[in-house]
């Protein structure tokens, strides 16, 4: 079969074969196939006067609207590469964007109304077409760096994600909805999804929908595909805003790790759905593995899949060598989904993307994702956490997602996020969790005991009603970790003042360590977050004060400051 091999051949495939089909319904208009290639084909005239030549980055700062659409395909069209502004991002964030990607031209909603009133003069000779390697588009990342990175995605790529996917098959009696902001490269499979297919993009209001605003954006429309990301796929389960939504054909969740109960309710309400959990990153363009979910979950995490058609995956270990089956290691993906590379970065380029030692064909590439993940028997890919968010605590390596996983399983935990925190010079671990109640730090610690290894178990534990969420839809880590704890912690115990010297010296030097405002003399050590290195701390400090030696095994058989308190009063040595 041949393929068109690049976006725009591929859209005016569309346009000859069917011209007067819907192509996009959006607030501010509709426009048939026809109607958007010539609309986009002025544009792309204009563009070219303005110096636009093939490879020329053009930033687009425009609202969600028809003419995002069109401006997009427009820069298409005159060969460029189109870069487009989040309106919501901060202005020193999208100058940074503008200046690193070297942006020709921006066009905003002046240049536009500017661009249509000029009636249409035959535009400058074609110049020659972009072919599958031309840059489409750049889409930028936060990187671990903090400095955004601007991926260079070329059309070959967006192709192999939407042209004939046994996993996210389109047809032309499909509906999309355009509801990610298109800095974010989930916009990607819902603008081209449906335009390179013949199908109807319906473009969301230019303000982000609430739950009840998408289901009823789905239901009017007849929306037939959604893509969510992770944390608003798990704001409209929880607002119980799917039961509109029984006319979805797939529904597609990801970006970030999925919820069991969440997934398992919406399998429930939407019986005849397929419900996709998507993975990957954007240097292999949206996503690289899919996982059509059937039936109960069960246990452990929610896979991640197989990988698209067009696409190889390998876990290996740092030495790039395939880890033994079912073994974590780290993700590597290649094949023609991948990115060209980071813009004006060879340096981070060659350190992200590597010469594919698997490859059959010469010139093979592997992006190194930074991801880490294990093949289950059934030959699904499971997902475990970054290796960049892994944490050294008390000189452990942690993987936070881990025991995000852990909380997760608790009954009554319908989502869990661990990051670490640095109260007193010390790093500890805070576990954030949404419930309908709080629970008790000894009930979410013995929960936790029996998942995961000891030094995995967080100190402090706060119930939120929800995860808060960054601009692209996964947990914002960042905020966690800024957040302020309470000052005493939800204990099994109520609070009891010291009543003797000996118990309001150990109750200070607790709630100093601890970082916490008041320790009652009933509160167990282990449950306000005390852990053997402070427990050593602590039997230093009684040594200087009493000339006492305490082994810290005593705080194992003596947990509160009552306990301890007499054992010092009793005058015992304890070794």
């Amino acid at each position: 079969m041949h393929h068109a091999s690049t976006i725009t051949a591929a859209f005016a495939r569309q346009v000859a074969a069917r011209p007067d089909a819907v192509a996009v319904s959006a607030p501010d208009a509709t426009l048939s196939y026809a109607e958007l290639d010539a609309r986009a084909g002025l544009l792309a005239g204009h563009l070219r006067e303005l110096g636009v030549v093939p490879e020329s980055r053009v930033a687009v700062d425009l609202p969600r609207s028809a003419d995002l659409v069109v401006t997009l395909l427009a820069v298409l069209k005159a060969g460029g590469c189109y870069l487009a502004l989040d309106p919501q991002q901060p202005e020193e964030r999208r100058a940074l964007v503008l200046k690193d990607a070297g942006a020709q031209l921006v066009v905003t909603p002046e240049l536009l109304a500017a661009a249509t009133a000029v009636t249409a003069a035959p535009g400058p000779a074609p110049l020659p077409g972009s072919g599958p390697q031309s840059t489409a588009y750049l889409a930028y990342t936060s990187g671990s760096t903090g400095a955004p990175k601007g991926v260079c995605v070329p059309h070959r790529a967006v192709i192999r994600l939407v042209r004939e996917q046994e996993l996210l098959p389109i047809r032309p009696d499909d509906v999309f909805l355009l509801l990610a902001p298109v800095a974010f490269d989930a916009s990607t499979l819902e603008l081209w999804g449906p335009l390179l297919n013949g199908a109807r993009l319906v473009v969301a209001p230019p303000e982000d929908p609430s739950p009840a605003g998408i289901e009823d954006l789905v239901r009017r429309e007849g929306v037939t595909t959604l893509w969510l990301t992770a944390g608003l796929f798990h704001s409209v389960v929880t607002a119980h805003r799917l039961r509109g939504m029984r006319g979805l054909r797939h529904l597609i969740a990801g970006g970030d790790v999925l919820s069991t109960a969440h997934v398992e309710r919406a399998l429930r309400e939407l019986p005849d759905t397929r419900l996709v959990n998507g993975y990957g990153p954007t240097e292999n363009t949206t996503f690289t593995t899919c996982h059509v979910v059937t039936g109960a979950v069960g246990e452990g995490p929610v896979p991640i899949g197989v990988p698209l058609t067009g696409s190889t995956v390998h876990l290996l270990d740092e030495h790039l060598l395939p880890v033994p089956e079912g073994r974590p290691g780290e993700l590597y993906t290649g094949g023609s989904g991948l990115a060209h590379g980071y813009q004006g970065d060879p340096a981070l380029t060659a350190a992200r993307f590597l010469p594919d030692p698997f490859a059959t064909t010469p010139g093979g590439r592997l992006h190194r994702t930074g991801d880490l993940a294990r093949r289950r028997p059934d030959g699904a890919l499971e997902f475990l956490g970054r290796t960049d968010l892994q944490l050294k605590i008390r000189g452990f390596r942690v993987e936070p997602n881990e025991i995000e996983a852990a909380l997760r399983t608790h009954p009554e935990i319908d989502d869990a996020a661990v990051v670490a925190q640095r109260p007193h010079g010390e790093r500890i671990l805070a576990a954030f969790y949404v419930t309908e109640r709080t629970l008790t730090t000894a009930e979410l610690r013995t929960h936790l005991a029996a998942l995961v290894p000891r030094y995995m178990i967080p100190a402090v534990y706060l119930r939120v009603d929800e995860l808060p969420l960054n601009r692209n839809g996964k947990t914002d880590r960042a905020r966690l970790a800024a957040t302020t704890m309470p000052g005493r912690p939800e204990l099994s115990t109520d609070y009891r003042a010291p009543a003797d010297e000996h118990e309001r010296w150990l109750a200070e030097l607790w709630a100093d360590l601890l970082q916490i405002d008041e320790v009652g003399v009933d509160d167990d050590f282990f449950e306000l977050g005390g852990h053997s290195l402070m427990a050593t701390r602590i039997t230093v400090e009684i040594d200087e004060r009493y000339g006492r030696t305490v082994a810290p095994v005593a705080f194992y058989e003596h947990p509160t400051v009552a306990e301890l308190a007499e054992m010092l009063a009793a005058g015992e040595d304890h070794r």
